[in-house]
């Protein structure tokens, strides 16, 4: 297990993101917390030793290989979104993170979309094209998730990981305990597919920390069962 990691987060004032930097510290590794605007969100809270705020504009190529390079990052966690969804954005701001990463030889884990992985019982269909998880009114920013995965896997010469949380993300309960899938949507008894922020932010660090084999990932509340 690693310890004692450098982790950029881009896109650290975001849901996902401030949630992976206060994971990420918690467990005593040292956080750039990388954001247009950093700090902007929670100016009164008090200043935690083991994170650096940077400012970084994800459309700044140069900024970006700055920060990564001279923090000296052993790995960047991208979580960055748009609303509306740009998913010339989001494409060309993975592309340009994996392209500085392959240079600097630094991990690269994608925070990506639920919709580029499969529909459990139907391999053969995505959870994009399946209405009982991505209703038509999202249907761009599942479009948009898998468009940045076939960026992913573009980039062979890349060290990555693209996470797929499940159908359901949102700010809840820090339990410490998921469910690990790869490329299929992991749902419960009840054929609900969630997962907290927070424990969202857990199964980030804890692949940070162990590599798994996996290029593709996914996590789901653990629905009572241990993590696997």
């Amino acid at each position: 297990m690693r310890t004692g990691m450098t982790i950029a987060v881009l896109g650290a004032t975001g849901m996902v993101g401030s949630r992976v930097a206060d994971e990420a510290s918690a467990r005593g590794h040292r956080v750039l917390a990388l954001s247009r605007k950093p700090g902007s969100e929670n100016p009164g809270s008090p200043k935690n030793p083991n994170v650096t705020p940077v400012a970084v504009d994800a459309n700044d190529p140069h900024a970006l290989h700055e920060a990564l390079a001279g923090g000296a990052a052993d790995a960047v966690v991208l979580t960055v979104r748009t609303v509306p969804v740009d998913e010339e954005f989001l494409v060309g701001t993975t592309r340009t993170v994996l392209d500085i990463a392959a240079r600097l030889g630094i991990r690269v884990l994608v925070v990506g979309g639920a919709g580029a992985l499969r529909s459990p019982g139907d391999r053969d269909l995505l959870v994009a094209d399946n209405p009982a998880y991505v209703p038509a009114g999202i249907k761009a920013v599942a479009a948009a998730g898998i468009a940045q995965l076939r960026t992913c896997r573009s980039h062979a010469d890349a060290d990555h990981v693209y996470l797929s949380p499940p159908a359901l993300l949102e700010p809840g309960e820090r339990t410490g305990r998921y469910r690990r899938g790869t490329d299929t949507l992991l749902v419960d008894a009840d054929g609900r597919s969630r997962i907290s922020a927070e424990d969202l932010a857990v199964a980030v660090v804890d692949e940070l920390e162990t590599p798994g084999p996996d290029h593709h990932i996914t996590v789901a509340h653990h629905g009572g069962h241990p993590s696997a």
